[in-house]
């Protein structure tokens, strides 16, 4: 039986019907051309398969938006510097300066000599515009104000929430036995309280309830309890001695600890307290870290003594002491390259920026703060060890404690080695970094509200 008249896709696509051989096969695709007085729209009662030729013609093409041809980059021509990016002068221009090696502290070679960035005309960063920027507020919005403890007790949730769960389980419903310490006592080792403050709390819930219940409020009454106890005798707050001018801070730590922020941070306490503050740019290796140090200096009004890229850190560390004293300046915050604590080479130089800085003051470094990340738990351990070997740490800055459920390491720190934490960080803001007290951290790290 022959087939339908039915429009291959050809024909539906040019408006034209597949003809019928009679046979049984439709050839579909065979091309007839329309009637020369064919009407332009279909007549009544033929199907409209498609717009013919003649109206395309009629459709306006959209106006050319085409980009505009990219010239052809020439390999070895010059290039225009980018946006923002500072131009570095030639090597062996007068930016040079090959004479600063002779020095005869030895300070080493240096690419450049130092140079003090004046102190910008700006707000300082505790103004209100600042701290809305570090809030990620617009100008229309003013920032979300919140207090230390707000920030504090959201920034340990995830210490807190890890640990109060555990609790929260092990003694619902559950009378108190030598099982239910022993899991205690994992819970807080796995929270990096560390073995031996893990075993004095277990041991002070056990004492006098063996064998009966206890709600897990009141374990975490015990825990807070316990945990302000060890902490109490390492919160100390930075001093900074007036007799000294200029009190001399060198910053050290590992790789992403945050201390080129820490010292932006501390440069705006410091100038609150109407102190006159300068920065070092000692990460030299560092591409960004000279840049970021100077955007701190912007931010909080302070100068910024800098050398070329690759330059001595401790060279650097000598002539910035040396202009800060010129100038007057109260406290000289000197920030290092972060190294690994198991790189001798990188260490030695570390003996070298204090060394260098004796020659100049015998005293100098006043202050060497460690500045640790509290996500690396239990290898900040090691860290203190060994970067006490290779400069007189005497504090410590815990930061990043909003991004780990391991908070515990703070207590443990202070068991081993009993060294003051002068600050916490919880954020990036510079509102974000306080003075570190143990009450209120340890009534964070176990859920509790501030009393």
């Amino acid at each position: 039986m022959a087939s339908e008249d039915k429009p291959g896709w050809f024909g539906r696509l040019f408006g034209r019907k597949g003809q019928n051989t009679g046979d049984g096969t439709a050839e579909d695709n065979a091309e007839t051309e329309l009637p020369a007085d064919a009407p332009a729209s279909p007549s009544e009662g033929q199907p409209d398969y498609a717009t013919g030729a003649e109206d395309v013609a009629h459709i306006p093409l959209p106006p050319d938006e085409s980009e505009p041809p990219v010239a052809d980059v020439v390999e070895g021509a010059d290039l225009l510097p980018i946006a923002g990016e500072p131009e570095r002068p030639p090597a062996g221009t007068a930016g040079d300066d090959p004479a600063h090696g002779a020095d005869p502290v030895d300070t080493g070679d240096v690419n450049r000599a130092p140079v003090v960035e004046p102190m910008p005309d700006i707000q300082p960063v505790d103004s209100a515009a600042a701290l809305a920027h570090d809030a990620g507020a617009g100008p229309d919005r003013e920032p979300e104000a919140k207090g230390w403890w707000t920030r504090l007790t959201s920034g340990m949730k995830r210490t807190s929430s890890a640990l109060t769960d555990r609790v929260t389980g092990l003694f619902t419903k559950r009378k108190l036995d030598a099982n239910t310490l022993e899991d205690l006592e994992d819970a807080l080792i796995q929270a990096d309280f560390g073995l031996e403050t893990a075993t004095r709390i277990s041991d002070a819930v056990g004492k006098g309830r063996y064998e009966k219940g206890i709600s897990p409020d009141e374990v975490r009454s015990i825990l807070a309890t316990e945990v302000e106890r060890a902490l109490e005798p390492v919160a100390v707050p930075l001093s900074v001695d007036a007799t000294k001018k200029p009190f001399v801070i060198l910053t050290v730590g590992v790789n992403g600890a945050g201390k080129t922020t820490t010292l932006g941070k501390l440069a705006s306490k410091l100038r609150a307290e109407g102190r006159t503050v300068m920065l070092a740019a000692g990460d030299t290796f560092r591409a960004a870290a000279v840049e970021q140090l100077k955007v701190w200096g912007a931010r909080t009004g302070t100068p910024v003594v800098s050398g070329g890229e690759g330059a001595d850190a401790a060279g650097l560390a000598f002539d910035a002491l040396k202009q800060a004293a010129a100038a007057g300046t109260d406290v000289l915050l000197i920030d290092t390259a972060g190294r690994l604590q198991n790189k001798a080479g990188l260490m030695a130089e570390l003996e070298k920026i204090v060394r260098v800085l004796r020659k100049q003051d015998p005293e100098a470094p006043h202050a060497t703060i460690l500045v640790l990340d509290a996500t690396v738990g239990q290898n900040a351990i090691s860290q203190v060890e060994l970067f006490s070997q290779a400069a007189p740490v005497s504090g410590l800055v815990m930061t990043k404690l909003d991004g780990t459920a391991r908070g515990g390491i703070l207590v443990a720190l202070a068991a081993k080695f009993g060294l003051p934490v002068h600050f916490i960080g919880v954020g990036e803001g510079v509102e974000d970094l306080e003075p570190f007290a143990a009450r209120d951290f340890a009534r964070a790290i176990a859920g509790l509200e501030k009393d």
